[in-house]
């Protein structure tokens, strides 16, 4: 592989990274598409095992992205239909303010739907932020895997 495609390689992992922060970017299978596009190209042993081990880390982390947040949510009184509410919303966001306006919508609709359900503001606002808090361990986690597999891209390219 030569170095305007490692560059190339480089940028959609960074691309990846930045998505898994951005409503609406599959950030992870831009990083796993990035380590694919690599190891197709190079074929080597350290290619291929990278490769296998990303691929394991991204379906940990997919089970992870479930497990966590469900936990959390299941903690504060979350209910589908609260969910379900803010999923919609989020989609609104979005059309009426792309991307952008994915977050903003989804904290509005959870917002909403845990003060009807709860009646009172502090209450709602409470159960809103540890929503909020549970889907961020979430992102943090996935954000991390990310982050060891570029890691051990760059590792790989470098030194292997």
């Amino acid at each position: 592989m030569g170095t305007g495609q490692l560059v190339l390689d480089g940028l959609v992992l960074l691309f990846g990274l930045v998505g898994v922060v951005l409503p609406g970017v599959p950030g992870p299978l831009i990083v796993w598409a990035g380590v694919l596009w690599w190891s197709m190209a190079e074929q080597t042993t350290v290619a291929w095992a990278l490769l296998a081990g990303a691929t394991a880390a991204l379906l940990l982390n997919q089970a992870l992205r479930w497990l966590l947040p469900a936990r959390g949510m299941r903690g504060s009184g979350i209910t589908r239909g609260t969910l379900l509410l803010a999923a919609c919303t989020a989609g609104v966001g979005f059309v009426v303010l792309p991307v952008i306006g994915a977050a903003p919508g989804f904290l509005a609709g959870l917002y909403a739907a845990e003060r009807v359900r709860l009646g009172a503001h502090g209450p709602a606002w409470v159960s809103t932020r540890d929503a909020l808090r549970a889907m961020g361990f979430a992102v943090l986690a996935e954000l991390v895997i990310c982050l060891l597999i570029t890691s051990a891209w760059l590792a790989a390219v470098l030194f292997g």
